[in-house]
């Protein structure tokens, strides 16, 4: 049943935009060392490397210490470039994204394929490419693959994230077609979100990042910097907030995002989390309700790169605009999202995992309700966790962001024989 069309406030004005920051070019020493490796170029984007992913399949266990007790860490599968999202499937095996534009099944018994064909031509540069990957609901009948990616404009110069869905056949995805463009693009290769979240309602959500361009989470006419709502096929419900208003896409569910990095359903009341990206500081996490505003670049708890405040922010609130769930003053780069309702860890039963890039863990969330109460960080300092995942099994999966990334497993220690 489709929910009543809510009570919208106003949206904030427009703003300037912001200008866009380029990558920095590697370092010679960097460059030295990836023909060293007999890598080729551009490791910040994996242009142009190859992979030759490898199945550990009895790797040893390491035994880590949590506050719930002792768990193990186990080698899934490594030599990924830069993996971005995992995706399991009914007969246990799992789909792998890599950012430059390769998708890989690993099957039951291990084996990890070669490139899928069917996926769609990527927006290379930077943080864009191949992105998310999720399985259709009506899976086991119609085996749709849902991607997300930043795809490229005509020019080939900017990029703008899109969605696409084929069918998943022995060697790839067939019958494959867009069913969301982001307009207008405006991405040099930074901020592209995203995420792709199935309701269970018959919608489907998709996180979207400001492409750099500031000013635009705030504009209802352009699609940075949003989650939007849809139908599985890309159709618009008409019960959307903005629906209706010749200002405003009708595709927006909230806007004032700034960078979409998570998104995941509470188990119990299956409402819709979403984190993201501050600037320097201000990750955070929230809660997005229809037509409503969450303040990037108004309002932020974060500061410019340059020390300095956000230039377009009034403070950390603004008129009109929603505070944060939960924010971190010193940002973990959040990445990955996914609430904990397995069997194998009954001590983290109801708790929320969060990656973190820059701050190199897994952070566990111990929730009361809605609330966020305790903290935890997990794998600290090991290396950059781009996704988290909750297997089938009960057991935990994360990617690590790298050119060698790797598909790591948190398991149950085994009881002492």
């Amino acid at each position: 049943m489709k929910p009543s069309s809510p009570r919208v406030p106003a949206p904030a004005p427009g703003l300037a935009r912001v200008a866009r920051a380029g990558f920095a070019a590697a370092s010679l020493a960097s460059l030295v060392a990836l023909v060293a490796c007999g890598l080729e170029r551009d490791p910040d984007s994996g242009q142009a490397m190859t992979a030759n992913p490898r199945y550990h399949a009895n790797a040893p266990a390491e035994r880590l210490e949590g506050e719930h007790g002792a768990f193990a860490l186990r080698l899934v599968a490594d030599r990924l470039v830069h993996p971005w999202s995992l995706a399991f499937l009914p007969d246990g095996g799992m789909l792998v994204t890599e950012r430059p534009g390769r998708l890989r099944r690993i099957s039951p018994d291990g084996s990890i394929s070669p490139p899928l064909g069917g996926v769609p031509k990527v927006f290379l540069q930077g943080q864009s490419g191949l992105l998310d990957v999720a399985i259709a609901p009506t899976f086991a009948e119609d085996r749709l693959v849902y991607l997300s990616y930043g795809e490229p404009n005509w020019r080939g110069n900017k990029g703008g994230t899109a969605v696409a869905r084929g069918r998943l056949g022995e060697h790839g995805l067939d019958d494959l077609e867009v069913v969301f463009r982001q307009q207008p693009k405006l991405s040099h290769g930074t901020h592209m979100g995203s995420r792709i979240v199935f309701d269970g309602q018959g919608f489907m959500f998709v996180g979207l990042g400001d492409n750099r361009s500031a000013a635009s989470a705030q504009l209802l006419d352009h699609l940075q910097g949003k989650i939007v709502r849809l139908y599985p096929d890309g159709s618009v419900p008409g019960d959307n907030p903005f629906s209706g208003r010749a200002d405003a896409r009708p595709e927006v569910w909230s806007y004032g995002h700034r960078n979409i990095q998570g998104m995941a359903l509470h188990p119990q009341t299956r409402e819709l989390w979403s984190h993201e990206h501050g600037p320097m500081g201000g990750d955070e996490i929230n809660l997005p309700a229809p037509g409503r505003n969450y303040g990037w670049p108004l309002a932020t708890y974060g500061q410019d790169y340059s020390g300095g405040p956000v230039p377009e922010a009034l403070g950390t609130s603004a008129e009109g605009t929603e505070q944060p769930h939960h924010h971190w003053p010193v940002s973990p780069a959040v990445s990955g999202m996914a609430f904990y309702s397995g069997d194998a860890f009954p001590g983290w039963q109801g708790n929320l995992f969060i990656g973190a890039l820059a701050g190199q863990a897994l952070i566990r969330l111990q929730l009361d309700g809605d609330r966020i109460v305790h903290e935890e960080r997990l794998l600290q300092g090991r290396e950059r966790i781009r996704d988290v995942r909750v297997g089938p099994d009960g057991f935990i999966y994360v990617l690590t962001d790298g050119t060698d990334g790797k598909l790591l497993r948190l398991e149950p220690l085994a009881p002492a024989p």
